[in-house]
């Protein structure tokens, strides 16, 4: 497979037109990766994010001192983060148990979750050891980059 202009071209328009973030295309020993720059991501996901509530909330916790201290308490640990924009899925096939539930044990490099972009199942590792002290998402949201899919303490 050759990657011309014209095709990394179209490409980069897709990631425009869909909002996407990053795609990235395999076939044999060649890959391509086009990334949109992140300070735009960001800057742009409050005004395209699906998800609403949890915006809201961090600006109503901001205001109280009180709030901010409630929160770190609830938030307990380390965050896993999401490093695509995809679905979320807690286990391997839908008839499988998760690969983690809260309150159990993981080490480092275990596969935590997967992250389903476009058409490829991304396993999500661990980047410590630790216990689930929270899952943020369900099994079948969409989740955005960056956004935590769990805490390990």
């Amino acid at each position: 497979m050759k990657f011309d202009v014209d095709y990394i071209e179209k490409l980069a328009k897709v990631i425009s037109d869909n909002g996407l973030t990053e795609i990235s295309l395999e076939e044999g020993e060649q890959a391509i990766t086009i990334r949109k720059d992140l300070p735009e991501v960001i800057a742009a996901a409050p005004a395209a994010s699906v998800y609403s509530a949890p915006q809201s909330a961090p600006q109503a916790a901001a205001a109280p001192a009180q709030g901010e201290s409630a929160k770190t308490e609830a938030h307990k640990g380390k965050a896993i983060t999401s490093p695509m924009v995809g679905t979320f899925y807690s286990a391997p096939s839908p008839d499988a148990d998760p690969f983690v539930e809260v309150g159990k044990s993981i080490s480092q490099g275990d596969v935590v979750c997967i992250v389903e972009a476009m058409k490829l199942m991304n396993e999500i590792e661990s980047e410590f050891s630790g216990t689930v002290t929270e899952i943020c998402v369900k099994d079948g949201q969409p989740v955005e980059y960056g956004q935590t899919l769990m805490y390990v303490e």
